[in-house]
């Protein structure tokens, strides 16, 4: 009887361990190319993929869990899964609360734009929204660097000869570019990128993937991947 308990409790705790080794990866499956639902009802995208491969090469066995992105940061708090592997930028903001990885992505694009691509932003009277990370990188240059307090003053002053460029978010400049005499000169990739979220308690496991991460980014299959799914921020 008492090799029978014995046993049974090392059966239950080699479970234990068993279930531990499962890491829950979560992610919204509404953000493609990054992540969706697709046909067959299973989580697919560019990480599915890249969670995949990172799973592998940390040695882990991993399980997809999907969660509605207005509570996914609560959820992984509470313990629902282990990892929040979602779109979800690098920012100072969240890291109060949470470790991230290294990116896995850039970010999207900053750029400069102006009405002569003949431009030197190193050197240029440049205009940026206050407060933002293309003012902070824009100080850091040659460049004058000319405050405003909305990014429609800066394209005002641009327009109207006050500045010789301005630097924004690329998706903010685009439209105007499409639509008026400014033109692209160069983007610039400031910030952390996208990359996979974990509770502060969870540094170990972080650590394996961000292990997993720098490999895949020194094998260039990370880039491969990036290229697959037509996603820009390559390494």
């Amino acid at each position: 009887m008492k090799n029978l308990i014995l046993s049974t409790a090392a059966l239950a705790l080699t479970a234990g361990f068993a279930m531990a080794d499962t890491v829950r990866l979560g992610t919204e499956g509404a953000y493609p190319p990054y992540n969706f639902i697709n046909d067959a009802g299973e989580v697919d995208g560019f990480e599915r993929e890249l969670g995949d491969e990172l799973c592998k090469r940390a040695e882990l066995t991993c399980e997809w869990v999907t969660n509605d992105w207005d509570s996914i940061i609560p959820n992984l708090q509470s313990g629902n899964y282990d990892a929040i592997i979602a779109g979800m930028s690098i920012t100072d903001e969240r890291e109060e609360t949470m470790d991230f990885t290294q990116g896995y992505t850039r970010p999207s694009p900053s750029a400069y734009a102006a009405l002569s691509s003949d431009v030197d932003v190193n050197s240029a009277i440049v205009a940026a929204q206050t407060s933002t990370i293309q003012s902070s990188h824009v100080a850091t240059t040659g460049a004058t660097l000319v405050e405003f307090n909305t990014p429609d003053e800066t394209i005002a002053a641009v327009n109207a000869g006050e500045v010789d460029a301005v630097m924004a978010d690329k998706d903010f400049l685009a439209p105007f570019v499409a639509e008026t005499d400014l033109t692209f000169i160069e983007d610039v990739y400031l910030g952390g990128g996208i990359g996979m979220a974990f509770r502060e308690s969870d540094d170990d496991l972080r650590g394996k993937f961000d292990a997993a991460i720098a490999s895949m980014k020194a094998d260039g299959t990370l880039n491969t991947l990036l290229d697959k799914w037509e996603i820009e921020g390559k390494f």
